[in-house]
């Protein structure tokens, strides 16, 4: 199968999600692999974990990626190709007050023995949380979380943390219902924990995002090993090094990335930039 143009023209994908992911996924890999994405009917995909909090999620986002596929395949046993997606979200790891998203999406072909991520990661997300103790800063919380047009989760709150098995509230994507949720909360309990809703199907900026990472697959499907043709030849490691503008020292600044074929084992490794040295900021031996 050539990578080039629709490689999977026709082919069935089946899609493992409850959540509406197929409207970010499902365009994407039909221009770009000529995928045509079926639902895994009846397939409850919260028993991964859920970002509601009744099932926290066992592994990591690939994990979970590949346990949803593997139940997919179950419920459509003729399908040669299954698709999954996991988001994370938490602190950006190096910006101050700044939340992250990562989104991946995995391909697997179990006719060939294929499989492939997608992967997005950026700062375009509500993901955030609150305490409150009254409707007007419910309010004000929900207008930064980007609400109504994005959902909203209000929990209890009991000893300084989330109380989901006191009260959970959720779809809230209206004022009324709001309201009524923190008040109820806030009237048992003293106050309200309140978090944008991350469900995919609540949250428009995560399927945006779902989809950018859904590019990624394509991109990665489109580059071919140049010894064997077997897509995904792509970036698997980065190295430091790059010598110091000053000394010569290496630096941590990346030098060269690392191609590795996982069909064939072919490797490449490239310059990750055209500078030739660093900049002596960047040198621990220049500036210890």
């Amino acid at each position: 199968m050539a990578a080039a143009g629709r490689p999977y023209k026709n082919t069935v994908a089946v899609l493992a999600t409850m959540h509406g992911k197929e409207r970010a996924i499902g365009p994407v890999l039909a221009r770009g692999l000529g995928l045509r994405v079926a639902l895994a009917m009846g397939l409850d995909t919260d028993r991964f974990g859920t970002f509601s909090r009744e099932v926290e999620r066992y592994g990591s986002q690939l994990d979970a990626a590949r346990a949803k596929i593997s139940a997919g395949f179950e419920y459509a046993p003729y399908a040669r190709v299954g698709i999954a997606s996991e988001g994370s979200f938490g602190p950006h790891p190096h910006i101050p007050f700044l939340a992250l998203g990562r989104e991946l999406v995995l391909l697997i072909d179990r006719e060939r023995g294929l499989e492939l991520t997608g992967h997005y990661a950026g700062p375009e997300t509500n993901y955030g949380h609150a305490v409150v103790s009254d409707i007007g800063a419910a309010i004000a919380f929900a207008e930064r979380s980007q609400f109504p047009g994005h959902g909203l989760i209000v929990l209890g709150w009991v000893a300084d943390t989330p109380a989901p098995g006191v009260a959970r509230f959720k779809d809230i994507v209206d004022r009324g219902a709001l309201e009524e949720a923190v008040g109820q909360v806030v009237a048992k309990c003293g106050a309200a924990f309140i978090e944008a809703d991350m469900r995919a199907h609540r949250n428009p900026s995560r399927m945006r995002a779902i989809a950018r990472a859904a590019s990624d697959l394509v991109r990665r499907f489109r580059s071919q090993c140049p010894a064997c043709a077997h897509p995904g030849f792509d970036v698997t490691e980065r190295l430091g090094g790059l010598p110091c503008e000053w000394c010569g020292a290496p630096t941590q600044v990346v030098r060269s990335e690392v191609l590795i074929c996982q069909a064939c084992g072919h490797r490449l490794e490239r310059p990750a930039t055209n500078a030739t040295t660093a900049n002596a900021g960047r040198c621990e031996s220049c500036n210890p």
